[in-house]
């Protein structure tokens, strides 16, 4: 599957030759608020622009590095590097709910490849998250109404819409700097480290959102840890990871939004079945594999690109995709 080839380049460092990116003029405009939206106060408009600001056109370094080992007989891995495009784009703004996603665009032997990437979703003073709680699993879990107060959640998804991680924290404006951190989260492994079969089974990290003058920067603090056979969870080692998106005008995202216009309406039906599975069971519990994610991604993802290429209906599509959300989430 194609996704699962360029990902693994990405993540090896061994990526084919990548297009440059850009801030998207095709981007929703930064201060666009929904209509039906209430009004709200500078800072809340000020975190929506900043949000908004991270769609756009992107060229793409990976950096990931294990710093320090908490186990005598562990050794931290040597640093990763890797990079890519990527365009980001608005899929809804509804005031004080946001979603943006993330589709790569790679140019190999004179050939655009496009893969549909990750998610987030922001909302404003949310009462609950989607958390993962291990054993790849996730629930709805309430905030706080004192840590809810002028914060703004983000959950993130994978390349088919299943869940990764969900976690709360608020913008803030020092320093210079425009920025969001959120408090611990806990997620299940990214595909890099699963594919090694590693001592650890899941991460708890600090996320931050960082923009910068010509994109922005996303930084994570990661403790790695084991948690298997239902045990306290025991810290193995610290990895930092800085993903750097820097706008530019090198490229054109074309083909990764043609890929968008054909399966947008696809995957809004996917996303509603998920929300529905969630819903239902007040979270989700979804089988993983090590190559490539959830084992709804490979079906879900390949139904998408017959939409594109014209092989199924979109309403025949769905109706597959939500058969297939059903088996997995059961």
């Amino acid at each position: 599957m194609r996704a699962i080839l360029i990902a693994a380049a990405l993540l090896t460092g061994a990526a084919p030759a990548v297009l440059a990116a850009s801030a998207s003029a095709q981007a929703a405009p930064a201060a666009r608020q929904a209509a039906d939206a209430p009004a709200r106060s500078p800072q809340f408009e000020r975190d929506r622009r900043s949000i908004l600001a991270q769609a756009g056109e992107f060229r793409v370094h990976f950096d990931m590095r294990e710093n320090v080992s908490f186990r005598a007989d562990y050794d931290p891995l040597e640093e990763q590097l890797s990079g890519g495009t990527e365009i980001v784009r608005v899929v809804y703004d509804h005031g004080d709910r946001i979603s943006l996603q993330h589709i790569l665009v790679m140019e190999h032997g004179g050939q655009s490849i496009v893969v549909k990437h990750w998610r987030q979703d922001w909302a404003y003073q949310p009462e609950t998250v989607l958390a993962y709680v291990g054993d790849n699993t996730w629930r709805t879990t309430p905030v706080p109404a004192a840590e809810r107060q002028g914060a703004w959640s983000q959950t993130v998804w994978q390349t088919d819409d299943s869940p990764r991680y969900g976690g709360v924290g608020r913008w803030t404006y020092e320093n210079g700097l425009s920025g969001w951190t959120s408090g611990p989260t806990w997620r299940p492994l990214a595909r890099r480290d699963a594919v090694r079969n590693p001592v650890y089974d899941r991460y708890l990290g600090v996320n931050r959102h960082i923009l910068k003058h010509d994109g922005w920067v996303h930084i994570q603090d990661n403790i790695k840890l084991s948690g298997r056979n239902g045990g306290e969870p025991v810290a193995i080692v610290q990895e930092d990871v800085i993903n750097s998106y820097d706008g530019s005008t090198a490229f054109s995202p074309k083909a990764g939004d043609d890929y968008w216009a054909a399966t947008k309406t696809y995957w809004a039906a996917v996303r509603d079945a998920w929300d529905a599975a969630i819903a239902r069971q007040g979270g989700v519990h979804v089988e993983e594999e090590a190559q490539t994610g959830a084992v709804t991604a490979t079906p879900l993802m390949t139904l998408a690109d017959k939409v594109q290429a014209g092989e199924l209906t979109t309403e025949a599509a769905v109706s597959q995709a939500r058969a297939v959300i059903e088996a997995a989430t059961r």
